[in-house]
């Protein structure tokens, strides 16, 4: 699962909750995957608390930055998967 998981991030979709749910099922066996799966929550959740504690101010630019990456790994994963751009595909259309 980890390994499916890590191959899946660069793409969109469930790549790092893939791979989460991967060390999850090792945290069952080995004392080093629940120790990293316990950091991972700890980090994940100071994140939150210090995101809600934030003005919008903050947080917009965190959000738009987010999906400015979002945007470009799909960007990105169209024209390596698929072979086309999509953008270009958009322009194309709106010029006409």
């Amino acid at each position: 699962m980890v390994v499916v998981g890590l191959i899946l991030v660069p793409l969109p979709g469930p790549g790092w909750l893939i791979v989460l749910a991967g060390f999850a099922v090792w945290a069952v066996e080995f004392a080093w995957a629940r120790r990293l799966l316990h950091r991972a929550r700890e980090l994940l959740h100071r994140w939150n608390v210090w995101i809600k504690k934030q003005s919008w101010y903050i947080r917009a630019p965190i959000l738009l930055a987010a999906l400015a990456v979002v945007a470009v790994v799909a960007w990105l994963s169209f024209q390596q998967l698929f072979g086309f751009d999509p953008v270009e595909r958009v322009i194309r259309m709106l010029s006409r």
